[in-house]
């Protein structure tokens, strides 16, 4: 293959293949005769891992390492594993594309656009005034629209919803918006809070995942009241403690 057939193949620029050569990322294929490089298949599957691994954040140098790494493996094994990447991104561009359908389908509401399996879950949950649960709900929404929450654990927590005990502790939530931070009620609300939540929904949580970082959780302790926030607080670290655990 010459150079803007291997570009074409793999979905990157002739330039960027020129640069890699130039820092050395990419070993410089021997010229035919007539002075073309000719490139090969192992060279469009390293090519391949390099365009993959730089979507994915990697610096230069990191992906030097990575490739430093796969010199030793089998090209089937490397093929195997782009194959598995493919499959990846398949799957999420076809879970984007039925998002975006059941988002057309559906009139505007007033949470803004809701994935279908949030929309399953929050569907799930008799209505309340209550403005801890709206707020809930709200912080939901904001995890949904990032990706941060898959529909495995949206229908965990389906049983959650549906409970009408938990309308009770959002009751109580509520009721701690003019308190000390110190108001005696609020560990036994914390703990009522945590045993309301079952095994299977920290069993749908992915290795690594759903531990919030320090930005956002400061940022929606900051949305409650002191005595509510301390609750909140409570919880999220309880629930850390059970993810990391």
């Amino acid at each position: 293959m010459r150079i803007g057939e291997i570009a074409a193949l793999v979905g990157v620029t002739t330039r960027a293949i020129r640069h890699y050569h130039h820092v050395g990322l990419l070993p410089e294929p021997e010229r035919r005769p007539n002075g073309y490089r000719a490139y090969s298949v192992r060279d469009a599957v390293l090519l391949a891992r390099v365009r993959r691994l730089t979507e994915l954040g990697l610096s230069l140098d990191e992906v030097r390492d990575v490739l430093a790494d796969d010199a030793g493996r089998e090209l089937a094994d490397v093929l195997e594993e782009l194959d598995a990447d493919l499959a990846l991104q398949e799957a999420a561009i076809r879970e984007r594309r039925q998002r975006l359908a059941a988002l057309r389908a559906a009139p505007p509401g007033e949470d803004g656009p809701l994935s279908p399996a949030l929309a399953a879950l929050l569907a799930k949950a008799p209505e309340t005034d209550s403005p801890s649960a709206a707020m809930d709900r709200e912080h939901l929404t904001l995890l949904d629209s990032a990706g941060a929450v898959g529909a495995e654990l949206y229908a965990a927590l389906g049983a959650v919803a549906a409970d009408p005990a938990v309308l009770a502790l959002y009751e109580r939530l509520d009721e701690l918006a003019d308190a000390a931070v110190d108001d005696p009620r609020i560990p036994p609300l914390a703990a009522a809070m945590v045993a309301a939540v079952p095994e299977g929904v920290f069993d749908a949580i992915p290795a690594g995942g759903g531990v919030p970082g320090e930005g956002f959780k400061e940022a929606l302790l900051a949305e409650f009241a002191p005595a509510q926030a301390e609750v909140v607080r409570r919880v999220m670290e309880t629930f850390v403690e059970r993810v990391r655990g």
